[in-house]
This record gives structure tokens, sequence and C-alpha cells, in this order.
């Protein structure tokens, strides 16, 4: 690192302690900005005061990786420090004893942590503007499934109380209450009661509204007589009042399956736009809306891990090796991208599923004794290393290449690291 000034920037929600230091330490500059364009100029004019230049630009560390000010500072092609804050709070300790606390005082830490550690600390990646807007896309996709299955557990913990006959009635199809089809038929049919007198066209429309084209009458005549089966009621003032309950979960569920919808569509059409998305479908169990969950994680910035192992150990695959004399004990990490872990169990196990190369290599796990879940792991830490050789050389992926021929049985070699 060039520079021989460093600033630290305590991020607070309406306004930003900033602190400048030289490479001894002595502070040049503090000041408190808004959370404004106001603030932002007057933080690039302490900057330029302190000897900002655009060929030897001042680093820059805060303790969070995003907000406006964040992409403000990237934009302007400075590097950006993010700071975990319980690292922070440990370099406090280094200065002070008596626990005291202050914005100012963190201002002056993280600039510090820069002086004297920034080779311990990763920059913000220099991700293009379409893998953030994929990132946007794909994490706001993630969340939105998370979300529809809590509202969908939500419902179904209520209709465990009150309409057990509707989840046996669509226990065995596909999405069960995130379906179409099962969501319509709850519309018209929110309690037992309501639902022993529907009829079979009644039903058979609620399908057809859900999507249903083939086989409507005979999923009709099915429904119709599973709803009509003899079952325990609530009292009936009670049950009315659970049914209206039903039908406000069923609302939340509705918007949340619709969010889901809309958003994989989104994040899919953005991710086909990248140049890297051969590379990333060429792997197998990658798909579109999986592809951009991962390119979201890791980015398209080609020096952001050193090698494969950095990469595998940011997605929590590789596992930890603690040794102290004697004692040897080798554990997967809780310390990871949670995003990217899990999007790789799902990567695995659709790997695992559909690819005759990658089955064979979960296969083999499982013989190995491996459980299901260490297997995955295993599974999706080579295929994250394969997913970095090709994006390093540019080619796409040839599983029979990378997990050699079918049927074929590899040497032993030590655990992927």
């Amino acid at each position: 690192m060039s520079s021989k000034v460093f600033c630290g920037i305590d991020w607070a929600e309406r306004h930003h302690n900033v602190a400048v230091v030289d490479e001894q330490g002595t502070l040049l500059a503090k000041r408190r900005i808004g959370d404004d364009l106001a603030g932002f100029i007057e933080l690039v004019q302490m900057l330029v005061d302190a000897g900002d230049s655009a060929t030897d630009p001042i680093p820059v560390a805060i303790e969070t990786p995003r907000g406006l000010l964040v992409a403000a500072l990237r934009s302007s092609g400075r590097r950006v420090y993010s700071i975990n804050p319980m690292a922070v709070a440990r370099y406090r300790e280094r200065i002070t004893v008596s626990r005291k606390k202050s914005d100012h005082a963190d201002a002056m830490v993280l600039a510090n942590i820069l002086r004297t550690d920034a080779h311990l600390h990763r920059v913000l990646p220099q991700d293009s503007e379409l893998v953030q807007a994929i990132a946007v896309l794909a994490r706001a996709h993630q969340d939105a499934t998370w979300r529809r299955g809590r509202a969908s557990n939500e419902l179904r913990s209520l209709l465990r109380e009150l309409y057990p006959v509707f989840l046996n009635a669509f226990a065995d199809r596909k999405g069960n209450l995130t379906s179409a089809e099962a969501r319509a038929v709850l519309a018209i049919a929110p309690t037992p009661t309501v639902a022993a007198k529907l009829s079979r066209a009644r039903i058979a429309a609620a399908l057809r509204r859900g999507g249903r084209q083939r086989g409507v009458d005979e999923l009709a005549n099915e429904l119709h007589e599973a709803l009509r089966r003899p079952q325990l009621h609530q009292p009936p003032m009670v049950e009315s009042a659970m049914g209206t309950q039903a039908l406000a979960l069923l609302a939340t569920l509705n918007v949340e399956c619709a969010n889901v919808d809309q958003l994989a569509e989104a994040a899919s059409e953005a991710f086909r736009q990248h140049p890297d998305h051969t590379i990333f479908t060429s792997l197998p169990g990658l798909a579109d809306v999986t592809g951009a969950r991962v390119l979201a994680e890791i980015g398209d910035d080609r020096d952001r891990f050193a090698d494969a192992r950095a990469l595998k150990a940011y997605a929590g695959s590789a596992p930890v090796t603690r040794a102290s004399g004697r004692s040897i004990s080798i554990t997967h990490r809780r310390v990871k991208n949670d995003r990217l872990a899990a999007v790789g169990y799902i990567w695995a196990f659709v790997a695992a599923s559909h690819s005759e190369p990658t089955k064979q290599h979960y296969q083999r796990r499982r013989e190995q004794g491996d459980r299901h879940a260490a297997a995955l792991r295993h599974l999706f830490n080579r295929l994250l290393g394969q997913l970095h050789h090709c994006l390093q050389t540019g080619q796409t992926c040839d599983p029979l290449k990378a997990f050699g021929p079918i049927g074929a049985r590899p040497r032993q070699r030590p655990l992927d690291r």
C-alpha cells in the first residue's frame, strides 16, 4: 500500500464520524458528516486536504459493506475495507482497558487498523455493475423464498389445528401449500364446513384459476371426496374465526409466492446477460436461478480469491483443522457466507441427482462413511474448485474430466481442503 494516510469511518444511520491519520498514527483531521450528498462532499474535501489524489487515493475502513456511502466510495475508485464490528471491538481493547467507547474513538480505531494491519483485511471486490445488480435480485429472491417457507409453515400449523383433511389432500402433490392449485382451493374453502358444501364444478373452476390445464375433472373429483371425509371440528364460532385467520395467512403466502416468481425471472434475465453465464451453467446442478445466487456471492472480480482454497473457505465447504500437540480435529466451518452455503447445498443436491459423474462421487463419499450432509458438502467443495478453475481459465466444465470416467474408481487422496 503506497498511501501514507488512512481514513476510518464510524458508520451510523443518520451521521458518520470520520478520522484521518498518518503513518505514525497522528490524527490529521476529524469530523462528523451527515448521511447525504453534502456529507459525502465534506468527506471528499477532507481526503483532498489530507493528500488524496487520483493516482494514490486514501484507503477507507468502514464497518459495513453496503449503503449509499459505501457505493459512492467504491465508485470513486478507492480501496474500501469492510471491517467486521467484532474485529473492531477487539482492536479497541488494544488501546483501552476501561472499555470506554465513542464514535470518534471508533473512527480512529478503524483508521489505525488500516495503518497497521491492512494486509490482513480484504478490500471490497471490484465487481461489475451488472454483478452488483444480480446480487440485489438474487439475494432478494433468496429472502423471498425463505419468507415463503415461513408463511407456508405458519399456514400449515394453523391448518393442522383446523383442517387436517386439506393438508392430507395435498400432502403428496408438488409444492404442497405453496402450489397455485392448493392456494386456489383453500381460498374458496377456508374451513371444513365450507369445504363440505363445495361442488365439483367450483373445485374445478378453482383449479383452473390456479393454472391447472390437464386432468382438471379427475383432480376435482379426488379433492371433492377428500374434503368431504369425516373429521373432528372446532366449535362453530372458533372454526369461523380460524377460517378468517387462514385467509389472512393465505394472502401473505400468495404475495410471497408471487414475489418469488417475479424475482426469479428478474434474476435469471440479468444473469443471462453476464459473460460468465455459459461457464456457470456448464457445471452440473447449476441453472439460471442457482447460478445467479452463486455469482452474486462470489462476484466477477478475478482477484478477489487468491486460489480455490480461499473460495472454499469463504463458502464454508472446506474443513477446519485444529491441531494442538498430538491432538488433531477436523470439523466443518461455521463462520462462512451463509447465502453461498445455502445455495451450495441445493447445487450439490441437484448435481448428485441429475449428473452421473457427480452422483457417483456422492455415492463414493457415502460408502466411505460420510452422512448425507457431509457427502453433499464434499461434493460442493469439489464443484467450487472446478468453478474457480473454469473462471480463471475461461473454459466451460466437462464433468467427465472433472470427476473421471463413469464407473472409474479414483485413487485415494487426502481430504480436499
